[in-house]
């Protein structure tokens, strides 16, 4: 193995004369000509194809899922509803969550140490339930009429329990992103006199915002999927999101995999969608501090010595 001469990557040495490459080799050297967009076309057109055929074997009844699209793709609606407001809630809890950690007070980090190991070790279809049906027999045996707002619709219930689980999830996303800024920037707001509360405002927060936000995205998108728990809870036809639409009108026809097919499709659809502009949100936080290779190895062509 020897190096090229302006000390770069190490160059292989010639073949020696006569060797001939194998089938693999001769494969590897026409797969470097190809471009790698199109050969990462070719492999989701041969698993596409794989797929369809499969859909073609199974001879499911096409009709009846393009009849019923409509119907199921109609929760798609209430499932960003409920998904929208639990990661508010969750971004919430969760920077509480990550001050309480980081914070000195005992208290604080006691709190903040039983909610995260308490929602992240149960289940998040126990809590749904724990919610909707515990909290208002807590009420009722309390006898204390304010404790009527403990009775809450389905909802709301999914909204708050997904909002709790996830938040104890995220905390520790935003307790690593606070800790991704330098301490001298903390040091420096307090040499300008800031209180701790500005000085996380204007200082550390916005810098975390960059750290935090790719994870958080795809809590997002988890959380877009996991709003199916929500229907076994129970819901009006109005306020079904997809996968109760899709049990529903599954059941009455008896096409339970077809309708389940159906909400797969729309499901995959959805996180196709966010995790699109998840990613053009995160190319531009992250302008300013990816460096790219491209003005590196310019210079270093006009740095080079001719000849």
């Amino acid at each position: 193995m020897t190096t090229n001469g302006g000390g770069g990557a190490p160059v292989a040495p010639p073949p020696a004369p006569g060797y001939q490459p194998g089938r693999r080799e001769r494969l590897e050297l026409y797969s470097a000509h190809v471009p790698f967009t199109l050969k990462l076309v070719a492999v989701w057109a041969v698993i596409l194809a794989i797929l369809a055929s499969l859909f073609a074997i199974a001879d499911f009844d096409t009709a009846w899922m393009l009849d019923h699209a409509e119907f199921i793709a109609r929760g798609i609606t209430w499932t960003i509803v409920i998904a929208v407001f639990a990661i508010v809630l969750a971004c919430i809890l969760a920077l509480l969550g990550a001050l309480g950690r980081l914070s000195r007070n005992a208290v604080a980090v006691g709190v903040t140490g039983f909610y995260t190991s308490f929602f992240r070790g149960t289940p998040l279809i126990v809590q749904l339930f724990l919610i909707y049906l515990a909290l208002p027999q807590i009420g009722l045996a309390l006898g204390d009429p304010w404790l009527d707002i403990l009775t809450l619709d389905v909802l709301t219930a999914g909204v708050i329990a997904l909002g709790l689980n996830y938040g104890a999830y995220m905390t520790e996303i935003f307790r690593a992103g606070i800790q991704s800024v330098g301490h001298g920037q903390s040091e420096a707001a307090e040499a300008l006199g800031m209180t701790y509360r500005q000085k996380m405002r204007r200082v550390v927060i916005p810098q975390a915002v960059r750290v935090i936000i790719p994870p958080t995205g795809n809590e997002f998108i988890a959380m877009l999927k996991d709003t199916a728990l929500v229907s076994f809870l129970g819901v009006s036809i109005e306020r079904m999101e997809i996968f109760r639409r899709a049990q529903l009108v599954g059941k009455a026809d008896f096409r339970n995999l077809e309708a389940l097919i159906v909400a797969a499709l729309i499901y995959w659809g959805l996180t196709t969608v966010f995790q699109y502009f998840q990613l053009r949100l995160e190319r531009r936080l992250s302008k300013g501090y990816v460096r790219g290779t491209a003005g590196v190895a310019v210079a270093g062509e006009r740095a080079a010595p001719a000849g």
